[in-house]
């Protein structure tokens, strides 16, 4: 009776997702859902505040030499991981090789530019770069800067995925597939004072408004990515609360370009096609129609209101009968069927459906083909799509919302786009410091990968980080970058 007595005073945090993640291996993994998990269990070097400046979280400081080629991280003392192993220069080293040399790992091209790194003393690393990279404390505010137990990973091998062992708030305690994910408060955490929340559950619910039927009820205390249809009912509820932020993020539309035998078809072969394709698309119609006008339109990998937009390639009209003359003029026999793979979920349809509408105005017959998310990905990384409804939650940098779909052999480059030249310019890119001098290298980024969709990459919307959670949850604050951070919360 005791022991079912303090089970009952647990409190437990229920955060319901759009999707099942991938692996829980912060070397490997790449799905959004997977960062919000990641959050409460895996913490980095470094993190981002409201005003998206970079701060410290497991390191101290950070020191970057004249030449640029050195960065001198501090480390936090007293951070103890999971396994009660203790952080310190020897792990982070560890955690930063793993990163760069594990076989299939997703981080080395986020860090790629490290060419070593050097034990100073017991808290202090020295990170050896190949050349000046502007964007690598960025990165180290992501997965690339999660740190791993060494003695959990080298006894896990590539199971590490299975049973994560990190530094974060909440320690790992289960996973069943397709179901949940239970982490519980780590008594040992480095910042234990700011956690006030017992165990927290994640649920993939993938139907947006299952999500929100489910959080009125209080069965969830937390849903990400609301349905912007769906925000009037939520402010409408006393009971509910709306956070809500301009992503970093971004959505459109993967073109397979050369990625398998899909790729043998007018629209990857011909810029014309591709040209005509995206006149046929209305962005703002389809921020109306699907996104109740929430959504901001846009055509790259950053917003119209973000520093590094390129206002010299603004948003395209739409324009169906140039759209025609186009596909008439390079012989194409309308109407075009496409195969469009589409991640399952009532918005996702939606988009789907609104612009196959508008593209067989002008010729195409977008054949709408609905499948799991974690499908999605491999069938995305085999090849086995001609368009493919794409998402990515943004990153701080503009190099992390671009390089990672446009450089030859990314690992989202699902196209299969690859120009020289491009990659060189993303190299360039990382050489500079000042944000005018980048961005006068990002305009020849976009000069190549937009007019007439030269890239593989058709960008239509940036959407707004909608997160709903009940009254009870006190202390929430929305960053931009999409995450839930739970340091902070209560439950009432």
């Amino acid at each position: 009776m005791a022991m079912a007595t303090v089970a009952l005073a647990q409190s437990n945090l229920r955060i319901g997702l759009a999707e099942d993640p991938d692996v829980m291996d912060p070397t490997l993994a790449r799905t959004y859902v997977g960062r919000i998990v990641f959050a409460s269990i895996c913490d980095k070097l470094f993190d981002i505040d409201d005003k998206l400046a970079i701060v410290p979280q497991l390191a101290l400081s950070h020191e970057t030499s004249a030449d640029g080629k050195t960065v001198t991280i501090k480390l936090r003392p007293g951070v103890t991981f999971h396994d009660g192993e203790a952080f310190d220069a020897e792990a982070a080293k560890y955690s930063l090789d793993r990163h760069l040399t594990m076989k299939g790992s997703y981080r080395k091209p986020d860090i790629g530019v490290v060419d070593s790194v050097d034990v100073v003393d017991p808290m202090t690393i020295k990170l050896n770069l190949k050349q000046p990279f502007s964007p690598l404390l960025a990165q180290l505010t992501d997965r690339a800067g999660m740190m791993v137990s060494p003695k959990a990973a080298e006894a896990a091998g590539d199971k590490f995925g299975l049973h994560p062992v990190c530094a974060g708030p909440y320690k790992f305690v289960e996973r069943v597939q397709q179901d949940r994910i239970v982490v519980e408060k780590f008594k040992d955490y480095w910042n234990k004072d700011n956690v006030f929340i017992d165990r927290i559950t994640y649920l993939p619910v993938v139907d947006g408004t299952v999500r929100l039927a489910n959080l009125r009820a209080g069965s969830l205390e937390l849903i990400e990515r609301v349905q912007a249809t769906d925000i009037k009912t939520v402010r409408d509820n006393a009971k509910l609360k709306l956070a809500k932020a301009v992503s970093l993020g971004y959505a459109g539309l993967q073109l397979n370009l050369d990625n398998g035998p899909k790729a043998s078809n007018p629209l990857a072969k011909n810029r014309k096609v591709r040209e005509a394709f995206e006149l046929s698309i209305d962005r703002e119609a389809l921020n109306q129609v699907v996104f109740n006008g929430e959504f901001v339109p846009g055509n790259q990998w950053v917003s119209p209101q973000n520093p590094y937009y390129q206002s010299k390639f603004p948003v395209p009209k739409r324009d169906v009968e140039k759209a025609k003359a186009l596909l008439k003029e390079v012989g194409v026999t309308t109407p075009l069927a496409l195969d469009f793979m589409v991640v399952n979920g009532p918005e996702n349809r939606a988009v789907a459906e609104t612009v196959q509408a508008m593209a067989a105005e002008a010729g195409f017959d977008l054949k709408i083909r609905v499948t799991e998310f974690a499908t999605s990905i491999k069938l995305a990384e085999d090849g086995d799509f001609q368009l493919y409804l794409f998402g990515w939650s943004g990153r701080t940098d503009p190099d992390a919302n671009a390089y990672i779909i446009q450089a030859c052999k990314a690992p989202l480059n699902y196209s299969h786009y690859c120009d020289p030249e491009v990659d060189a310019l993303h190299q360039e890119a990382r050489r500079i410091s000042d944000q005018a001098g980048r961005k006068a290298v990002y305009e020849k980024i976009a000069a190549k990968v937009l007019p007439g969709i030269d890239g593989g990459f058709l960008y239509l919307w940036h959407p707004q980080v909608l997160i709903a959670l009940s009254e009870r949850i006190d202390g929430y604050k929305q960053m931009p970058d999409g995450l839930v951070r739970v340091i902070g919360l209560r439950l009432k």
